[in-house]
């Protein structure tokens, strides 16, 4: 009776957690969305907060104390929040204006808080611990005690991702950080990032549904050997071959092991990327610990010349993929009928039609009307609308294929009928912004934080914003949010590099009306025309999709941006439209006509 209660009824799981913390002799507990790898994507088997709050986003944390509970997620999911947590067993809160450091010091300062060990970085339990609550690590997580239907681990095949995609061998990487260890001193690494273990091994997998990735922890030591800790099973022959003889792989039960044969040396670990249960299993085995950021994330973010081109040719797949899509769009959207799952679903099938495409890089945002201001809604059975004449539908949405990332975003006007004047106007202004990033020239040295105000400054001088941040890195058929570059008010000030891809999305958000978001990815380029003492750098646009001409107000763009607009269609026409035909060909023709 119990276990069908837990499973069934979002209070009686609450009941249980507090139950059990009880037994663990803990005031509370914190349970944040991350699985022990830290990834913002997590299998089934990672979901403890949607399980247990009912909140699927993939951004936030929850804490449970005896009397009371509290959800915190940012900007891009407090309506989703609200809508998925029953407010008579959950605060809802914004992490950045009502941080959970604030609402552990008001209820729970002198309190004993429990967490898992596996599923928080040493930076952010550094940064709670700042309530006054004494955080105390549990040898095992309460809410899995309780969640009896957990799903099993994922055991999808690792395999090698071909050297013509990654640009560099393995062994060229390995060897590239061990040098950088040498150089600190240093006499290994823990690479507690999936992404950095795929990087750094040409490896990729498919433990997760969005991101290619082989679930695994890695040890790399100064002389560039590589123990990679996951179920062996997972490695065929192709990837053995391809790590080679200085990559061990060793189940993740021979960590402690591993971890204590360390004794003596300086190990390196990044404070905000990597379990605290590493810290702690180090110190006991008398390692001495190097706190310093995890030195694949700079060399990840900054794509070999056969990944940019690889993103190329990947932008170029997928804008025939959205120009089928956009051209089918025109003509069903206005009959009436069409749902949001049926339009993403069709998407979908356009991509798969291409050369390598492998799966969707995140589940497709689509909202018509008011679903738009949503800003990282998701269409469920339940929720699922249809698309009506005369409204406006924004489609966020993008793939993985063999050879890079896509990320895309446009609103667009189902007609037949003209949009209202204030959309029109409120669109320009978020594509003047999105023109005015893509078109910046800057100096090395800037960081993203930098120019994010750069997209804002049309809305802003309108009184108007966006609750999220401008734009986020990209992988290479890896992770569609990959870090550290960002455009973003909060994030890191990380200089941006040649190389790196982000993306490019304000928006503007009315609740219970509609959205507008539009996003391009860019990559980061060495300007080689400029002049003076110091090295500048621009951006290439990799996205080829026009704009939604209906909702371009011409009139309110100035000539410089009327001729980047110009000019960016007319590139389509010249490097997409060729490989269309029919009514797609005809759709694109007009779509880039000049304004």
């Amino acid at each position: 009776m119990v276990n069908e209660l837990v499973t069934e009824l979002p209070q009686s799981r609450l009941k249980y957690l507090r139950m059990e913390l009880v037994r663990a002799g803990v005031d509370g507990f914190i349970i944040p969305r991350a699985d022990e790898f830290l990834g913002e994507y997590v299998p089934a088997s990672g979901e403890r907060l949607a399980w247990l709050t009912g909140f699927t986003g993939s951004a936030g944390l929850a804490i449970v104390l005896a009397d009371r509970a509290a959800v915190f997620t940012d900007g891009r999911y407090t309506t989703q929040l609200a809508q998925q947590t029953d407010p008579a067993l959950w605060e809802r809160r914004h992490i950045t204006e009502e941080p959970p450091v604030a609402w552990l010091k008001e209820h729970a300062a002198g309190k004993r808080i429990g967490y898992d060990p596996w599923l928080h970085p040493q930076a952010a339990l550094d940064r709670l611990a700042a309530s006054g609550a004494t955080l105390v690590p549990l040898p095992a997580n309460p809410l899995d005690a309780i969640w009896t239907d957990r799903p099993a681990a994922p055991t999808a095949p690792a395999e090698p991702w071909p050297e013509e995609f990654a640009g560099r061998s393995a062994a060229e990487k390995r060897e590239a950080i061990a040098a950088e260890l040498r150089e600190a001193g240093q006499n290994a690494v823990v690479l507690a990032d999936a992404h950095s273990v795929a990087w750094l091994l040409n490896m990729r997998g498919g433990d997760l549904d969005y991101t290619p990735l082989a679930l695994a922890f890695a040890l790399l030591r100064d002389d560039a050997s590589v123990t990679l800790f996951m179920d062996p099973a997972k490695a065929g022959p192709s990837l053995r071959k391809a790590l080679g003889n200085a990559v061990t792989i060793e189940p993740r039960a021979s960590l402690p092991a591993a971890l204590a044969a360390l004794k003596g040396k300086i190990v390196r670990l990044d404070p905000e990327a990597t379990p605290v249960w590493f810290a702690e299993t180090l110190r006991k085995a008398d390692a001495e610990i190097a706190k310093a950021s995890d030195p694949v994330r700079h060399p990840r973010a900054c794509k070999s010349e056969a990944e940019r081109n690889g993103a190329r040719a990947a932008h170029h797949r997928d804008a025939r993929a959205m120009a089928r899509f956009l051209a089918w769009f025109a003509r069903e959207a206005r009959k009436g009928g069409l749902t949001e799952m049926a339009a993403a679903d069709r998407l979908l099938a356009f991509r798969r039609a291409e050369d390598r495409f492998r799966a969707e890089s995140f589940p497709a945002i689509a909202g018509a009307g008011e679903h738009g201001a949503i800003i990282h809604y998701r269409a469920t059975e339940a929720t699922n609308r249809v698309i009506q004449p005369d409204e406006s539908f924004l489609l966020d949405s993008g793939a993985q294929y063999l050879d890079g990332t896509t990320d895309i975003t446009r609103t667009l006007w189902t007609g037949p009928g003209a949009p209202p004047a204030e959309l029109r106007t409120r669109y320009t202004l978020v594509l003047r912004g999105m023109i005015a990033l893509a078109a910046t020239r800057f100096p090395e040295g800037v960081a993203g934080p930098h120019l994010d105000a750069i997209a804002r400054r049309p809305l802003w001088e309108a009184g108007l914003d966006y609750d999220h941040g401008t734009g986020h890195g990209v992988g290479a058929f890896l992770s569609v949010h990959e870090g550290p570059a960002a455009f973003s008010r909060n994030a890191a000030s990380i200089p941006l590099r040649e190389g790196m891809i982000l993306s490019d999305e304000p928006g503007f958000y009315l609740p219970g009306a509609y959205g507008i978001r539009i996003e391009n990815l860019l990559l980061v380029r060495a300007d080689a025309g400029a002049r003076g003492p110091k090295r500048w750098l621009h951006f290439e646009t990799l996205t080829l999709v026009p704009f939604e001409r209906a909702l371009i107000d011409a009139e309110a763009l100035d000539r410089a941006e009327r001729a980047w607009i110009d000019a960016y269609h007319a590139r389509i026409l010249v490097e997409v439209a060729p490989g269309l035909d029919g009514a797609t060909a005809d759709w694109i023709r007009a779509a880039c006509a000049p304004l």
